[in-house]
């Protein structure tokens, strides 16, 4: 549908799919799309949502273009917008768009589920969907819009003067808001929060470079105020951009972070790189860092409330910058400072630029309860006067050429808090929400769940380990809203701590004899209205079925390493690479799981590069239908049987491979993996289709 004038089109549910031009095309100027009640879907396959493709709705140029109202689902982008002036998108809900699944385990990551935004000259970004994506759009208008159970909500490429205010994007598992070239910008009072993968907590804490708020090349002068930025991967991930690291010269500058909550990062609070900025009146807790500010120069940190955060800031190479009027409560260091003296040879940056740590003015700032409260390493002139400290361990640990310090932790200055200059602060917008989450509502990194689909909602019932996936017994929370459950199925099980209990209960499954890896319990919901993990609204007082089973055939793998030379054996010759296969064996491995990562290998026997890896091992199945998934880096093949079944043998990062099969008995499988170099990463996963 192409349109061209205002419409209001009647309410309904649209099964529309569509190609990357879009189900609906908006071209002109003063149209306004009205869709209230009508829901757009791009696939009725709910559960599948790394399989939607297609886009929703394009707007191609024009001026004064308005569509409110609209539910977007089951597309790879729901809207994109390109060129226009004075865009107004009010009130549509694109939930439960593209994401892809994710393959970090509970005890273990991927490194296929690492992100990359660092390019987007050609709209690269769009390789991982988007809600909705702004392209060259000025003084436009985003107000009330939805986004949660996809992977990017909202990203601004090259926009200009365009407010962003009273929406959520929260609960992705990519980025709540993106911005590439983005200057003159406004977020305020948007919920952010939860955007997050790469985190399993008490195992690991990655990131993997989802962000509730990425800022990145040359995004300048934008406004960021009165957001909940909480729970992502990081809060805020801002860095200056490639063409500054080649030439060092620009920056994702002068940009304004005002009383907004950066807290329970994974990874940093707040990660601002090579830029110069302001950060002022912020709440930053339990992050590994608050602040990490490698590279900040001519920056302000003003009235910030830092809070148990690892370090709470931590800036490497930072020159100019001025901390004062802070609290840290509780935080392990408070402010820590250092230069290196070798930096990457390939950036371009410490190549145009002095990059020594000098220059700090720390004023005014209140510590309390930190184990640290200044580490120094390197750093030149550092001033600072009336800083309060209160239940210190260490006041102050310096190092390497730190000359020019002035000894301010032992001035006798009176405490004298800094006030926030009238030039850094900012008003609330009329109308403006409050986005953060209440005090009484559950927070902290605790919270956070990533299971293969993204973060967990807590809009529907789970089941969840406490502690390893493989226990024996396996201990289970029962998460979720408020309401009641009951066992109604299990298979492989030989007892239950419980028959039946309320959410917030743990529940303990003991397998049977010889089924600790294949097991099933089914439970059974009832209480208040939930929101299943694919946008399914299902009313209160309705059962609602959620479980937890394990699956891991017995096998027993013997892996063997052989060099690989890619001139006598090179990957395209089958029969070279059989010959060297057939060749001496560096080293040998028997596991009993086939899931192997390293950047260094576990046995010096084993060389880093230019490795064949052979593993074979003879796995009974019962009768069924089977997903066969390889995780690789750099390339592996599968045979069953003697036949191949998996074929992906040109070399790449680490990426996932699928094949389906049926089998029953006894089945031999051979898995040959091929190490150019860098990270090794070979895994294979056998599930069975329900």
């Amino acid at each position: 549908m192409v349109i061209t004038h205002s419409v209001r089109i009647a309410p309904g549910h649209y099964l529309a799919p569509a190609g990357d031009s879009g189900a609906i095309t908006v071209r002109g100027s003063n149209i306004t799309v009205d869709l209230r009640g009508v829901e757009l879907v791009g696939s009725n396959n709910r559960h599948d949502p790394d399989t939607f493709a297609g886009t929703a709705i394009r707007i191609e140029g024009g001026k004064q273009v308005a569509v409110r109202g609209a539910r977007i689902r089951g597309y790879k982008v729901g809207i994109i917008a390109r060129g226009v002036t004075r865009l107004r998108l009010f009130d549509n809900d694109l939930s439960d768009n593209w994401r892809p699944r994710l393959y970090s385990g509970i005890e273990k990551e991927s490194l296929v589920d690492w992100l990359s935004y660092h390019h987007n000259e050609k709209d690269e970004w769009l390789r991982y969907g988007a809600a909705i994506y702004l392209a060259d759009v000025t003084q436009g208008e985003v107000k009330g819009n939805t986004v949660r159970r996809g992977m990017n909500g909202l990203m601004l490429v090259r926009t200009t003067g365009t407010r962003v205010w009273n929406n959520d994007f929260s609960f992705n598992s990519g980025l709540g808001v993106g911005m590439y070239r983005a200057t003159y910008d406004t977020l305020m009072h948007n919920r952010i929060d939860y955007d997050v993968r790469g985190y399993s907590h008490g195992f690991f804490n990655r990131g993997q470079d989802s962000a509730g708020l990425l800022m990145f090349e040359q995004s300048s002068n934008n406004i960021v105020a009165f957001n909940s930025v909480t729970h992502g991967g990081d809060g805020l991930f801002l860095w200056a951009g490639q063409s500054t690291m080649d030439t060092g010269e620009g920056g994702a500058n002068d940009n304004l972070f005002y009383g907004n909550d950066f807290s329970h990062a994974p990874t940093n609070g707040m990660e601002a790189t090579f830029s110069r900025n302001a950060f002022v009146n912020n709440r930053v807790e339990e992050n590994w860092h608050g602040l990490w500010g490698g590279y900040s120069y001519n920056s302000v940190l003003i009235g910030n409330a830092f809070a148990r955060n690892i370090e709470a800031i931590a800036i490497e190479h930072g020159q100019d910058n001025t901390i004062a009027g802070n609290s840290f409560t509780q935080d392990t260091t408070a402010i820590r400072l250092w230069w290196n003296k070798l930096e990457p040879s390939d950036w371009g940056y410490p190549k145009h630029r002095d990059t020594h740590s000098r220059d700090y003015d720390i004023e005014g700032n209140d510590i309390h309860d930190v184990r640290l409260a200044l580490r120094v390493d390197n750093t030149q002139k550092l001033r600072g006067s009336g800083n309060r400290f209160r239940d210190v361990d260490s006041l102050a640990r310096i190092s390497g050429d730190s000359s020019g310090t002035v000894p301010f932790w032992l001035d006798g200055d009176d405490f004298d808090a800094t006030p926030i200059p009238v030039e850094y602060q900012v008003a609330r917008l009329p109308g403006g929400n409050n986005a953060m989450i209440s005090e009484r509502a559950p927070r902290g990194r605790k919270t956070i769940i990533v299971d293969e689909w993204g973060p967990y909602e807590w809009k529907s019932p789970k089941l969840w380990p406490v502690g390893r996936s493989d226990a024996v017994p396996q201990k289970l929370r029962v998460l979720g809203p408020t309401g009641r459950w009951r066992v109604v199925a299990r298979d492989g099980v030989a007892s239950l701590s419980a028959e039946a209990g309320r959410v917030g209960d743990t529940l303990i499954v003991t397998p049977a004899a010889g089924r600790n890896a294949d097991y099933r319990v089914e439970l059974e919901y009832r209480g208040v209205a939930t929101t299943s993990p694919f946008g399914e609204r299902i009313a209160a007082d309705a059962p609602v079925r959620f479980g937890w089973g394990r699956y891991l055939p017995a096998a027993s793998w013997h892996l063997r390493f052989v060099a690989w030379d890619s001139v006598a054996a090179p990957r395209t010759d089958d029969t070279a690479v059989a010959r060297a296969l057939a060749g001496a064996e560096l080293a040998a491995i028997d596991t009993t799981r086939l899931d192997l990562t390293w950047y260094a290998p576990p046995n010096k026997s084993i060389p880093q590069a230019r490795l064949l890896t052979e593993a074979t091992s003879t796995v009974t199945l019962a009768a069924g239908r089977y997903v066969l998934r390889t995780i690789s880096d750099d390339a592996v093949k599968v045979y069953l049987d003697d036949q191949l079944v998996l074929d992906d043998w040109t070399p790449g990062e680490s990426h996932a491979k699928e094949a389906s099969f049926t089998a029953t008995g006894s089945h031999r499988f051979r898995v040959v993996h091929l190490q150019v170099d860098g990270w090794y990463e070979l895994r294979l996963d056998i599930e069975r289709v329900k």
